[in-house]
């Protein structure tokens, strides 16, 4: 008797394929759904920076700065709310790995949205188990970047860095988020010497108002201070997914 062919969806030769690309990439939207489900995960403070910096280079002290304001921001979840506002980075070294280190040393949990990239880019130890994701595609890693943020906090970074940042800035342009995420610019120095913001105004590429969508920071205490005025915390019971996600938990009302 002839052995039966594996069923499609237990076939790695097709789920590799080009065919099995639509099972792959939706595949990358429900893991993490069900998994911030089943963690109560409802919404994130995302940190952008370089995986390149070192506490000991020439930046080093964005690094210890990173690991600082994410402990405070954790602190401050648990404190005042229920702990479900945590820390989300990109889930490799750097600033990365930094901001996952604070949230565990304040005693939280940290979502890491690792992607495979041929050089830096492997999972940092700090990050919470079973929020430790692994991507294949930019674009399903950027969705959860978005999915559940409340706050973005940007530091020094190269291509990565800016690809994410812009994503937001274009997305809260453009109104394509139903609710207003502040994003904080770490490090005013460095990115106006890299990015001459007034000059796109300037050149009549973006309008005056929106160099209103981020502001620069340069401390952890003055961070804090403007999530705190504009971000706020769920109360206990709140249901898994934010109105805006407009998907629910199993379970879910």
């Amino acid at each position: 008797m002839s052995e039966s062919p594996p069923l499609a969806y237990h076939d790695p030769n097709f789920i590799d394929s080009d065919e099995g690309r639509p099972i792959r990439i939706v595949s990358e939207y429900l893991a993490p759904l069900r998994a911030f489900c089943d963690g109560g995960v409802r919404a994130t403070v995302v940190f952008f920076g370089s995986a390149r910096l070192r506490s000991d280079g020439p930046l080093g002290r964005y690094v210890d700065e990173a690991t600082e304001l994410a402990r405070l921001v954790t602190q401050w979840s648990r404190s005042e709310g229920d702990g479900s506002l945590v820390v989300c980075s990109g889930g490799g070294p750097g600033i990365m790995g930094a901001a996952n280190h604070g949230a565990k040393l304040a005693g939280g949990r940290s979502v890491g949205l690792n992607i495979g990239l041929p050089h830096e880019q492997r999972p940092n130890p700090y990050i919470t188990p079973g929020l430790s994701f692994e991507f294949h595609y930019f674009f399903m890693r950027k969705l959860w970047f978005a999915y559940l943020a409340h706050a973005l906090v940007v530091f020094p970074g190269g291509f990565g860095t800016l690809d994410e940042l812009f994503e937001m800035l274009t997305l809260a342009q453009t109104q394509k988020l139903d609710r207003s995420i502040p994003v904080l610019l770490y490090g005013s120095q460095y990115w106006q010497e890299v990015v001459n913001f007034p000059a796109l105004v300037r050149h009549g590429v973006i309008g005056a108002e929106d160099l209103k969508l981020f502001e620069f920071v340069d401390e952890p205490a003055q961070a804090l201070a403007l999530l705190k005025q504009r971000v706020r915390l769920s109360p206990a019971g709140a249901p898994c997914m934010p109105d805006f996600a407009r998907t629910r938990c199993p379970g879910s009302p």
